[in-house]
């Protein structure tokens, strides 16, 4: 059994997408994108570039599988810039602008058709307390209502931090019952809160999505599966057998500041390679 090889474009985040970046990605065998949605990177508020981008994908036999929701109210090449975007925020005004720019991303799929958008519901710092999580429900409810009659399903990410553990998220659907809302099981992020396998038995007939990467459980290093500690076999075989699974990987210090997509090889070289892995690991597992 292969598995669809996606990439999320998290990669070249601080640069701005372009056909020949997506032609790099494809030559590693990457048969779909999800696309990290900061308009630096690519303006998803544009009817025209969304046009680009789907013959872009379209040349390089590319589908696009998901988004990841914007982060942040802008984001330039090589800096964040202005307020974060939280959809817990207790402050409604600032907690619909959130949503507001999050509805404007998702209008991107009726231009390209994508199956899943990735959705953060809290900061790094942020506290679990009931009025945050009120805040989240508010926002999730209204947000994936908007999801849903356009044909995407909403899946809310386990972060690091105390608030968006893989258990706090479980509860959170449990007790909501906003049984349209899915989870993206980041393996990094869970390696990083007790290990990937632990938090899948709790969470698994919720998952819908997963980023995968692998860090050594010190810092969310975002490197290539099996770079890491992470126990790959058993993290594949209590994954849900048809999750598609995308590589969320950090720009390469050699990337940094360059204009040469060549600085990537390396990058997509072991992309390769890790999918040629899984690939095995799920021959041995179904």
């Amino acid at each position: 059994m292969t598995i669809e090889r996606i990439l999320s474009t998290y990669l070249f985040v601080n640069k701005k997408l372009t056909a020949a970046l997506l032609g790099e990605a494809a030559r590693s065998g990457a048969s779909a994108i999800e696309l990290f949605c900061s308009r630096g990177h690519f303006d998803y508020r544009s009817a025209d570039d969304a046009h680009e981008l789907a013959s872009w994908l379209a040349g390089n036999n590319l589908t696009l599988n998901s988004i990841h929701s914007p982060t942040t109210r802008d984001f330039h090449l090589t800096r964040e810039s202005g307020a974060p975007l939280s959809i817990c925020d207790p402050e409604r005004l600032r907690r619909q602008e959130a949503v507001d720019e999050i509805k404007r991303a998702l209008d991107l799929v009726e231009h390209i058709p994508f199956r899943y958008c990735v959705q953060h519901v809290a900061r790094q710092r942020d506290v679990p307390d009931e009025r945050k999580w009120d805040a989240a429900f508010s926002s999730l409810e209204h947000l994936s209502l908007f999801a849903r009659h356009r044909g995407v399903t909403l899946a809310i990410e386990n972060t690091p931090g105390e608030m968006a553990t893989p258990v706090n998220l479980k509860n959170f659907l449990e007790q909501t019952r906003l049984t349209s809302v899915k989870i993206c099981f980041d393996t990094g992020h869970a390696h990083l809160d007790g290990g990937a396998p632990e938090a899948l038995k709790i969470v698994r007939d919720f998952v819908a999505t997963a980023h995968v990467h692998d860090n050594r459980g010190e810092r969310d290093d975002h490197l290539l599966p099996y770079e890491g500690a992470i126990d790959w076999s058993a993290t594949l075989s209590a994954l849900p057998a048809d999750t598609p699974l995308v590589l969320e990987l950090k720009e390469p210090a050699a990337a940094a500041g360059s204009v040469d997509i060549q600085a990537f090889a390396e990058a997509l070289k072991g992309a390769r390679a890790v999918y040629d892995k899984f690939d095995e690991e799920r021959a041995r597992t179904y």
